[in-house]
């Protein structure tokens, strides 16, 4: 694929309006709802009605790709005990209600697949995040090697042949599942020191057989993990992968290994790179600033010639813009600004002086 012609020539009409394809599906915008988890599952990691009203209203407010938030592929891969999960067939029902209807309104319902790792069994936000015992509701964890996220957190248990084996098939039943439950895309959580990330870093992963050591061995289960999705997720439809760009930890997990990263992810059928930053240590603190990430996301679109998301504090219609005309990314993902305002893309559509269409049920409010 030439990135470069998947961004219209400079016409005067919106780039952040302009259409985007990836395979066979087209997404009506550039504009991504992030995947932010709600902490809303009920029982075994169910969707809800919160799920249904939360990602509908971006839908009808005008995004064009929908990402649900990480869905656990195994129970011990949950970072709270309110995520929602695709480790069982029971699960696929009430994420489907939530597809129809984001699909009806032109986005596209897609679906991040993740494992937490040795960041998994901690209370949710609003209980304070903290790590959860035995007595409290806890569960034991895995990880690339026996070393804890933080104080107070476990000890994780260090995947051997048959636990890589198990979380690989675990993330392609998943995949299958997403494809029944009416999902156009999957998004591959390879960052925020979670499982997948944990491996990619010589921080995390102390490991001293195959999966450990060189920047070879320690992206192969990674890979691993993108080949085995890519084999049963169909041909058709798009595959995604998050990325911390950056450990932002001097030794840690850099640009330079995402890069390369990203051209062996293109080698396995994923379609595009969204590219955050952090997540694997407590202590790192990232400059945050709004847009403090697209330059990660453009190295990697320039270098690795594989299309990306851009994603961090980016807040305005102009800023989003700016981001596309400057071919720094394919795609905007918005976050908080999105949990702030689900009309944003309404909002910046006007803004921009794009001509969209809108819901016929808002249509008296938009003059």
């Amino acid at each position: 694929m030439n990135i470069q012609s998947s961004l219209p020539a400079s016409t005067g009409q919106a780039q952040l309006f302009s259409s985007f394809k990836l395979r066979d599906i087209t997404f009506r915008n550039r504009i991504a709802l992030s995947p932010m988890c709600q902490y809303s599952a009920q029982g075994d990691g169910l969707a809800t009605d919160w799920h249904l009203v939360h990602y509908g209203a971006r839908a009808t407010g005008g995004a064009g790709l929908i990402v649900l938030e990480a869905a656990a592929v195994l129970a011990n891969g949950r970072i709270t005990p309110g995520d929602i999960g695709l480790w069982a067939d029971e699960q696929i029902l009430p994420l489907r209600r939530v597809t129809d209807f984001v699909n009806a309104q032109g986005s596209v319902a897609g679906i991040q697949l993740a494992h937490a790792g040795r960041k998994a069994a901690t209370a949710i936000p609003a209980n304070g995040g903290k790590p959860l015992t035995a007595d409290s509701g806890g569960w034991p964890v895995i990880g690339a090697s026996p070393a804890p996220f933080g104080a107070g957190y476990q000890e994780p248990l260090a995947l051997d042949d048959e636990g890589l084996l198990s979380v690989r098939t675990a993330f392609s039943d998943a995949a299958a599942r997403a494809l029944a439950a009416g999902f156009k895309f999957i998004e591959l959580h390879m960052a925020h020191g979670y499982l997948l990330h944990s491996f990619l870093s010589p921080l995390s992963n102390l490991r001293t057989d195959d999966y450990g050591g060189s920047f070879g061995n320690r992206i192969r289960f990674p890979l691993e993990v993108a080949s085995a999705v890519r084999k049963v997720w169909p041909e058709s439809l798009p595959l995604l992968v998050r990325i911390s760009a950056t450990d932002w930890v001097d030794g840690g997990w850099d640009l330079q290994q995402s890069i390369q990263f990203a051209g062996l992810l293109k080698k396995q059928g994923v379609d595009l790179i969204d590219v955050s930053s952090a997540g694997l240590l407590p202590d790192a603190v990232p400059p945050a600033a709004p847009g403090y990430q697209v330059q990660f996301a453009h190295a990697i679109r320039e270098q690795a010639g594989m299309a990306t998301g851009a994603v961090g504090l980016i807040t305005e219609a102009e800023q989003a813009e700016a981001v596309l005309a400057a071919g720094s990314a394919d795609l905007v993902f918005l976050g908080r600004e999105l949990l702030r305002n689900p009309h944003w893309p309404l909002q910046a559509a006007s803004v921009l002086g794009a001509d969209i269409d809108w819901p016929v049920q808002y249509a008296r409010a938009r003059v």
